[in-house]
């Protein structure tokens, strides 16, 4: 008999069989939602790279049926939550599997500015008017639209590489040898060279202090310097920092899609955390003044109500 596994932001469903040693899980990916095809392609690409991923040992594209190896049921996010101190350890694989990753070569689309911007129309047209229910004016329509632009420039000056695009602690998967596990990766895209590390530490459902978060990036710049993938004087934590503006924005737009469109409110209460983020970041640079001030003024206020807590 088989029983569901877990459930996930996405279409697909995942099964095992009730009792069985198999070393499977059976994922259900209708192929009108879900790009099974990359999924397959990925996933062989990151296992030549020597990265530990599900590998495709049987499907049928037409379906959207695939049977899976089974990385088990450790998930990073309940691991550190349970145990913080696990959390040095655990990351410093995951940063290694990063750079390792992002030498990974494969056929996905290149993460260009038309997608930036696509992404986050997402908190303009999903999160302020539908979700929160804000009529936006004129003038705060032209602040964002200029923020938006910001922050897709910051992007587009980073060294490109490949994304797998959400790398965090809900699709990491605690191994007993060659970790992490690498789940969720048929997204994957040619993007900036700080996408997946925020992701890592500016995590949707885990917060680090930002102390840490900085000791973070100046590690990894190092490895990116050591690896000629970055000269002395890049930027990389306001790239970091910007590039998290951008996905947190992608991010308030898609939960409250999740919630809107697909009947998953519990992702409302993940939506503090990003606008946080958002708040944050804004004090850091001069150029998202006026939308900080705008998120703590008008924003923030609205996440009050008991459904964005936990």
């Amino acid at each position: 008999m088989l029983k569901p596994v877990s459930d996930d932001a996405s279409f697909r469903r995942y099964f095992r069989f009730a009792g069985s040693d198999l070393p499977y899980v059976y994922v259900d990916a209708p192929p009108e939602h879900e790009d099974n095809e990359s999924f397959i392609r990925i996933s062989a690409a990151l296992a030549d790279a020597g990265l530990n991923c599900p590998i495709v040992h049987a499907a049928d594209v037409t379906l959207g049926y695939m049977k899976i190896s089974d990385l088990g049921d450790r998930l990073y996010l309940d691991e550190i939550t349970a145990k913080p101190s696990s959390v040095p350890a655990l990351y410093q694989d995951a940063v290694a599997a990063l750079v390792t990753m992002q030498r990974v070569s494969c056929d996905i689309p290149v993460y260009g500015r038309e997608k930036l911007q696509q992404e986050m129309d997402l908190f303009h047209e999903w999160f302020l008017p539908r979700q929160l229910g804000l009529a936006v004016s004129a003038a705060e329509t032209q602040m964002l639209q200029s923020v938006y632009g910001y922050l897709i420039d910051s992007a587009l000056a980073q060294p490109q590489g490949f994304v797998h695009r959400d790398y965090h602690c809900r699709n990491l998967m605690v191994m007993a040898e060659n970790g992490p596990g690498i789940l969720d990766f048929q997204d994957a895209v040619v993007g900036p060279v700080t996408y997946d590390l925020v992701s890592l530490y500016k995590d949707c459902y885990y917060r680090f202090p930002r102390a840490d978060v900085v000791t973070a990036v100046v590690r990894f710049q190092r490895l990116l310097l050591d690896a000629g993938r970055i000269n002395e004087d890049a930027p990389l934590l306001e790239w970091f920092d910007l590039m998290g503006a951008q996905r947190h924005l992608k991010c308030a737009g898609i939960f409250s899609r999740l919630h809107l469109r697909d009947g998953k409110p519990g992702y409302l209460a993940d939506i503090p955390l990003v606008i946080a983020y958002l708040v944050e970041v804004a004090g850091f640079y001069p150029r998202l003044e006026t939308f900080g001030s705008w998120l703590h003024d008008v924003v923030l206020p609205q996440l009050e109500k008991p459904e964005y807590r936990r």
